[in-house]
Formats: structure tokens, C-alpha cells, sequence
């Protein structure tokens, strides 16, 4: 295999994607250059994979909910795709409902080829150039993203960016997680804690009202390790960003899992201001993912590090404003290791 990995398809453009294997700490990685993607990722010592995914490239394009890709260049939502720097309006893409901007529309940096620029055997740095204009964004954004396994069992993700203008910033890493049976199961009794004392409510399109609300003793307060599967009444639709800090800190942990068969547990830790638990509630791809696993709702659940939702339209929130001469740069953790059922 190459230095750019084995080749595993190529776009409807013609473009080539290869993946790249990557192994240390007690967990093995399998990488795509499309979308900076983790595809599969395994423990020593635990037989199903930790993440969900697809065996093959062209069920990524064609059915892919941004399985371990990189999201960007803003994560998450900004209401009606429009948001304005220095005094000038710009309209970005409305991929989600026809009328908002999602994880950086419909052919964000996610949904493209990476470029291989450094890889060792425990490692791999992928770079991009994402245009000026480029689903409406402002500036050439020149992003990396660099996937290390560390010890112990430790999947590090180290993000930066630079821009030749005044643009929006916010990237987050998207895998799905099962601790359990890889995803043919359901993640609703994993028991999870999230380090937030406020999340941000949406309305019925999934956008932040502009409220920060506390989490005290309701459906999320998670400040205490408690399954996901809701206590009382219907299950409760998870897809909120949960309040870490007001800005981009030190490393801190922002949440912890734990498999409700197998045991087995997950610490992330991050730099960001906010995590966005997402409980997979929207989860039924019609095609088979890894080992013939069939992914149905609640196979797996996000936490992606990232700015809060749309934050360029609340300036009471964590700016995720990008200057030239500055650099973006984000480090976060997924830390796994084995514990008793």
C-alpha cells in the first residue's frame, strides 16, 4: 500500500479515494481521503467496531448521514443559510429543510477528496483547500486534519485552518458510536454524562431559539451518568448542543459513555465551547453497513466538539469567526478503555 493508502472507489467526477489503516495505542483506524472520513475503528480486545460505517465507497456519497467525516466548513446549522461580516451579507447553502445551512451544505468538506499529506503508521495528516465562494463562504479556508492513535486506546483529532479573508469557522467530528455490538443494536441504554450545566433548545427546523437554558433535573441533565433511553414517556429526539464554556478552552473532558452490554467506555475530551449529542433517532440506511450490520434508528450516537449552532447570527454566543493571520485549531479526544457491564 502507498503512503496515500489503497485505493477503495472514485466519485462521480472521477475522482480517486483511498483509505489508509492506521494502528496504535490498542485500536486499529481505517481512514478515507473523502470527507477526512474514519470508516471503521476497533479496540484490541472488543470484537464489533466502535463506529458506524459502510464497506464499500459508493454507499458514502449516496447514503452517508456524514459517517466519521469532518463536517465544515461550519457545523451544525445557521438559520436560513445568512449571516453577515463586517457590515456585508452573504447567503451560504440551504441543503437541510430548503432552508437552512447544514454542516456546510450539500458539498461541504465532508463530502469532498481530501488530499494525503503526511502518514506513518500511527497516523494520518489529510489537507484541503476549500475555495473562496465555495457554498457561499467568504475566503480560501486551507484546513488539516491530522488522526493520531495514541496510547491508552486513544483516537486524537487535531483540526487547524487558515483563511486569506474575513470568513466562518467551525469544524466537528462526526462518527457514530455503538460501545456495544457495533451498530446492530440500539445505544439507547449506554449510559452517558455530559459536562454541561445549559444546552441550547431548537425549534421544530432544529435551530437554536437563542435561549440557554439550564439543564436542572430534566430530560437533559446528563451532569450525572443516566441512559440515554428516556425514563418516562416517548423517547426523547436528542440533536442539541450542549453549553462546555463560553469560548475555546484547554483540553477539558466534555462527556463520558459506557456500553450497556459490553462495558466498555469512552471519555471525549476537547477544546471546543460546545458538543452536539445527536442520538441517531433519524438512523435507517437502506444499505447494509460494516459486516453486514443493518444500522436502524438509535444504532449510534454523536458527540461532535464544535462552536455552537448558529452562533453568527447570536453574538452572545462562541464566535466562530476566522481572520486572516489567525489559525483555527481544534483538539479533541475519544479515549476508550474496558469496564464492567
Amino acid at each position: 500500500m502507498s503512503a496515500a493508502g489503497a485505493p477503495f472507489g472514485a466519485t462521480g467526477a472521477g475522482e480517486p479515494v483511498h483509505r489508509l489503516t492506521l494502528a496504535g495505542g490498542g485500536l486499529r483506524a481505517a481512514v478515507l481521503t473523502w470527507g477526512a472520513v474514519v470508516q471503521d475503528l476497533r479496540l484490541a480486545g472488543h470484537d464489533a467496531p466502535l463506529v458506524l460505517g459502510f464497506e464499500t465507497f459508493e454507499a458514502y456519497p449516496a447514503h452517508s448521514p456524514y459517517f466519521g467525516a469532518i463536517a465544515g466548513r461550519f457545523a451544525n446549522r445557521i438559520a436560513g443559510g445568512r449571516f453577515t461580516l463586517d457590515g456585508e451579507r452573504h447567503q451560504a447553502d440551504t441543503n437541510f429543510l430548503g432552508r437552512h445551512l447544514l454542516h456546510g451544505g450539500a458539498r461541504g468538506i465532508g463530502k469532498r477528496v481530501w488530499r494525503v499529506d503526511e502518514s506513518g503508521a500511527d497516523f494520518v495528516r489529510l489537507t484541503l483547500t476549500d475555495p473562496a465562494g465555495a457554498m457561499g463562504f467568504p475566503g480560501t479556508l486551507t484546513v488539516a486534519c491530522t488522526y493520531r492513535l495514541k496510547q491508552p486506546a486513544t483516537l486524537a483529532v487535531e483540526l487547524a485552518a487558515t483563511s486569506d479573508a474575513p470568513t466562518l469557522c467551525n469544524l466537528a467530528h462526526h462518527s457514530y458510536f455503538n460501545l456495544d455490538d457495533g451498530g446492530a443494536g440500539s445505544i439507547l441504554d449506554h449510559r452517558l454524562t455530559l459536562d454541561a450545566a445549559a444546552y441550547l433548545p431548537v425549534d421544530e427546523e432544529m435551530i437554536p431559539t437563542g435561549r440557554v437554558e439550564p439543564v436542572d433535573g430534566g430530560d437533559f441533565d446528563f451532569r450525572l451518568a443516566r441512559p440515554i433511553r428516556s425514563a418516562d414517556g416517548p423517547q426523547r429526539a436528542y440533536d442539541h448542543n450542549f453549553c462546555l464554556a463560553a469560548a475555546r478552552r484547554p483540553l477539558a473532558r466534555a462527556a463520558w459513555a459506557q456500553g450497556a452490554l459490553s462495558g466498555l467506555e469512552m471519555e471525549v475530551w476537547t477544546t471546543e465551547p460546545g458538543v452536539q449529542f445527536y442520538a441517531g433517532h433519524k438512523l435507517q440506511p437502506p444499505v447494509a453497513g460494516l459486516g453486514g450490520r443493518r444500522y436502524g434508528a438509535h444504532a449510534g450516537f454523536c458527540l461532535e466538539p464544535q462552536v455552537w449552532p448558529d452562533a453568527p447570527n447570536r453574538p452572545y454566543f462562541p464566535s466562530a469567526r476566522l481572520d486572516p493571520g489567525e489559525t483555527y485549531r481544534q483538539h479533541t479526544e475519544y479515549r476508550f478503555r474496558h469496564g464492567a457491564p
